[in-house]
């Protein structure tokens, strides 16, 4: 019996090792060249997210997908990433929390805006196998065709999801002036979570495709945008463990907010507590109709 247990006890111990995650401190920095249309709060917002998935890839390698339009080269000993688009970039980490405040240098070279970010932080390992849940941001439609990542004014926004196995997900996105709308649970839900079940396609912000008991309390979403072109995020989170949303307020436009470094802070929290979380994240433009 005794030795049954050691085996058992040096066996776990052994697994544990395998995926034990490594974390590290990490200093990061990326020069972003803008498009003449992008305003200086985006340019900033995307300096900021891949000078992160630089560090990510620097400390931990990429995982090239087929619609990856991400290039990595080696100059003087130090990697450096070439971004087609950020959500076609796989990294083999995940950030967990910056420390401190964002740092930006803002320059013209011709008439052209250049933004470099610099920030520290915390990124982690990816050793286990994540939870390979599917999410689409569809346009003004419910099925798999309408993914978009480009509305107008008017468009109807909606998410469709399916997961391998039931858990509790989130929506939220974050705006051009940096603020996280929660968008999912939805407003009716008072407990703040809002459970999957496993294989089943859910399509959120829509009536006609949620359950008949959810019918009266889905929240629907259209597009809008003050300015000519303007970038959002939309973050969707999934995790086989219960996680409650974070603390938010009901702003002007009736959308329960926070800021963003704050809603950065519950999710890193939330992440070091939970290491079966995931975070899937969605650049989407909004353009104003001609």
């Amino acid at each position: 019996m005794r030795r049954i247990l050691l085996s058992a006890i040096l066996f776990l111990v052994s697994v544990l090792g395998v995926f034990a995650q490594k974390t590290l401190t990490v200093d990061a920095e990326y020069t972003y060249r803008a498009p003449e249309d992008v305003a200086l709060s985006q340019a900033k917002r995307t300096a900021l997210d891949r000078a992160k998935i630089q560090a990510i890839a620097e400390a931990f390698g990429t995982i090239v997908s087929e619609s990856n339009t991400l290039r990595m080269s080696n100059k003087n000993g130090r990697s450096d990433v070439d971004f087609m688009s950020i959500s076609g970039s796989d990294v083999k980490g995940e950030w967990i929390e910056t420390i401190g405040d964002p740092q930006y240098q803002i320059e013209y070279d011709g008439e052209t805006l250049v933004v470099t970010a610099r920030c520290k932080g915390r990124i982690r390992e990816i050793v286990a196998n994540e939870i390979d849940f599917k999410v689409q941001i569809l346009r003004n439609g419910t099925e798999d065709r309408f993914e978009d990542d480009t509305f107008f004014s008017g468009d109807n926004f909606y998410v469709s999801f399916t997961s391998p196995v039931s858990g509790y997900v989130a929506i939220y996105l974050v705006d051009i002036g940096d603020m996280a709308c929660c968008l999912l649970p939805y407003r009716a839900q008072q407990d703040g979570i809002y459970s999957v079940k496993a294989n089943e396609r859910y399509v959120f912000f829509n009536v006609e495709e949620a359950a008949p008991v959810e019918k009266p309390i889905v929240d629907l979403y259209r597009m809008t945008t003050q300015f000519r072109v303007e970038q959002n995020q939309v973050y969707v989170i999934f995790s086989p463990q219960p996680f409650v949303k974070a603390a938010d307020a009901v702003g002007n436009g009736q959308l329960r907010e926070l800021k963003g470094s704050e809603f950065q802070k519950w999710l890193a929290k939330c992440r070091k507590r939970d290491a079966s979380m995931s975070v899937k994240m969605f650049p989407i433009v909004i353009k104003k109709q001609e």
